[in-house]
């Protein structure tokens, strides 16, 4: 009685959706391609506490959707999902539809990994320098004080334009040049760039259109010609083509509501309303828009092959993607943890990603080597070249408070516990150069 009690209480205080007591039947594993976690040299043990702490955070009830890839040393240790793509989500609902791991889901500000590195790589084919000012290439961008500022400073979140405004229409963020007109005659909050503040959403639009004025593609089309179609990928693109609309997870809200000034933090950080933001990622807008920052599709599996590609010095089978040097570039941090005027963390940048720590940081203990992104709201990928994996954790729930946040810590904690480390990097820069 007491068991029911409290799922009645998760299900209307913190949206919960009623999950199975038995996961199996919710469950997709990729069994064709997985290997024994012995192999990849994690140990039976360790491998079912990962898994174990997967479900765990499944059970919160805060996600219709989790899906984690996990690859050591190159190897395909779990490629699994959990729960429903789409419908009413509880598990006794008759249109609930049962996801599997090849299920594309929204990897929200995950994105700005993968659109930054765009960067890095426009900057190996000689067409941009990271440290030019950004007015070079987009000469409406000096506006506001904003001449100096470079594009290394835009990548590491340090342009001072976070947003854009308050109280903005949705609609807005599919007009790409209303959108750019706005960043680039706003007031820099920083002029010289020195502080983190991060940039929620507009840094994608400066990112396409110095990929647009350099080399004539959207950056769709850049995206699809050097990363995803030499990778093989099926999704890996921003927003949806029409045939895929229906085979992307749908996103729901959970967790507690987010109102009052707590509420509003949040909407100043995104530029919108929060509670809002499900009714406008499930629209056919915004998955069918071009959203540098926020709204690119794939799976798991999709997303860790790309930073399987960065561990792999941006090798990908027998193709070089991107030179060595480029991907070193690419995630030496920027300067040391600071207080992000946005998100009032203490956060440590590369150009382009959000860093780990010592003693701790967001990809585990003793992470200070790993670098990825966080996505709204436990989405994470990241590689870890020290423990030589590379994982992402996607999922369709969007709580940013609610029973999950202890589960999602002790999965992320535990990957990295579970996956020791077998790499000096500091002895591993030398041969990364030297192979460029």
């Amino acid at each position: 009685m007491l068991s029911k009690a409290v799922k009645m209480i998760a299900k209307r205080k913190f949206r919960a959706i009623e999950i199975p007591s038995d996961l199996d039947s919710i469950t997709s594993i990729d069994y064709e391609n997985e290997v024994a976690a012995q192999k990849a040299g994690i140990s039976d043990e360790a491998a079912d506490a990962i898994w174990d702490g997967v479900q765990s955070f499944y059970k919160a009830g805060m996600h219709p959707l989790i899906s984690i890839c996990l690859r050591r040393g190159g190897k395909l240790v779990f490629n699994r999902s959990i729960g429903y793509q789409s419908g009413d989500f509880d598990f006794d609902s008759d249109d609930a539809v049962v996801a599997d791991f090849d299920t594309p889901v929204c990897l929200f500000s995950a994105s700005k990994a993968i659109s930054a590195v765009l960067l890095h790589l426009l900057a190996e084919q000689n067409k941009i320098h990271l440290l030019d000012p950004v007015c070079h290439y987009i000469p409406a961008f000096a506006a506001g004080g904003k001449a100096n500022i470079t594009i290394y400073q835009l990548l590491a979140h340090r342009a001072g334009v976070p947003g854009l405004g308050e109280n903005v229409d949705p609609q807005l963020l599919y007009d790409r040049e209303e959108a750019l007109a706005r960043i680039c005659a706003a007031e820099t909050a920083d002029k010289l760039g020195r502080n983190p503040a991060y940039h929620a959403i507009t840094g994608g639009y400066i990112i396409e259109e110095l990929i647009r004025v350099t080399t004539g593609l959207t950056i769709q089309q850049y995206l699809d010609r050097y990363i995803r179609k030499p990778m093989g990928m099926r999704y890996f693109r921003y927003g949806l083509n029409a045939r895929d609309l229906n085979k992307a997870a749908v996103h729901r809200s959970t967790g507690l509501p987010v109102t009052g000034k707590f509420g509003d933090a949040i909407g100043n950080v995104l530029g919108l309303e929060y509670e809002k933001i499900v009714d406008l990622c499930n629209s056919s807008d915004f998955r069918q828009a071009v959203l540098p920052s926020a709204n690119l599709y794939c799976t798991a599996e999709e997303s860790t092959r790309f930073f399987q590609m960065l561990l792999d010095n941006g090798r990908y089978k027998d193709k070089q993607i991107m030179a060595p040097l480029t991907v070193y570039r690419a995630v030496q941090e920027a300067g040391k943890a600071r207080l992000d005027g946005s998100l009032k963390l203490p956060l440590r940048y590369s150009p382009g990603f959000m860093l780990g720590g010592n003693p701790a940081g967001m990809y585990g203990r003793n992470s200070h080597f790993a670098y990825g992104h966080v996505g709204l709201a436990n989405i994470i990928c990241w590689a870890d070249p020290e423990r030589d994996i590379a994982v992402s954790i996607t999922n369709t729930g969007k709580p940013i408070l609610g029973p999950q946040i202890p589960s999602f810590i002790r999965l992320v904690f535990s990957i990295a516990k579970h996956c020791p480390r077998v790499r000096d990097m500091e002895a591993a820069t030398v041969p990364v150069l030297a192979a460029d």
